[in-house]
């Protein structure tokens, strides 16, 4: 009877965990983890695959509309080619972002050389490391684990990450 008992609580209890595990937040990356491919849209709507397999290997991404401004300042400065030129990638999460802002910023954004990849699912960026007023970077391996993370300061910092 009681091993009747222990059954029944367990498989009441199951499905209980499964619904608590799809809820909690995944785990943020770390180094040694392999990045999740995904496909994302830039400012001209053109699809981008990110994967290692496309030879991306910085993956820069800004949390907020400050980090977002002077990153696209940095990158305005260097030119259409200079962020394939360095096999990296520029992602600035819009999720959020509400209509009236967007009205504004979209437009703004399709004049930068550079391309800007729109995080605007609500779960892309869920695995992505943050600190305030800083800018992500995963550095990948070609094939596609993070060798490190970094948090960067825009304005100090990005000139580092592309010396040679």
């Amino acid at each position: 009877m009681r091993h009747l008992l222990r059954l029944l609580s367990l498989a009441l209890l199951l499905p209980l965990a499964l619904v608590q595990a799809a809820d909690s937040p995944p785990d943020s990356y770390r180094v040694g983890d392999p990045i999740t491919p995904f496909t994302i849209k830039d400012q001209h709507d053109q699809a981008l695959l990110v994967s290692a397999a496309e030879g991306i290997r910085h993956v820069i991404v800004s949390f907020d509309m400050p980090t977002g401004r002077d990153a696209n300042r940095y990158f305005e400065k260097r030119g259409a080619a200079f962020l394939p030129e360095n096999d990296a990638i520029f992602l600035a999460n819009i999720h959020g972002m509400p209509a009236i802002g967007r009205l504004f910023a979209l437009p703004k954004m399709k004049k930068y050389p550079h391309r800007i990849l729109l995080g605007d699912d609500e779960h892309l960026l869920d695995r992505y490391p943050a600190q305030d007023g800083k800018l992500t970077v995963l550095d990948l391996a070609p094939d596609g684990r993070i060798t490190a993370v970094r948090f960067l300061d825009p304005e100090k910092d990005l000139d580092q990450l592309f010396a040679r």
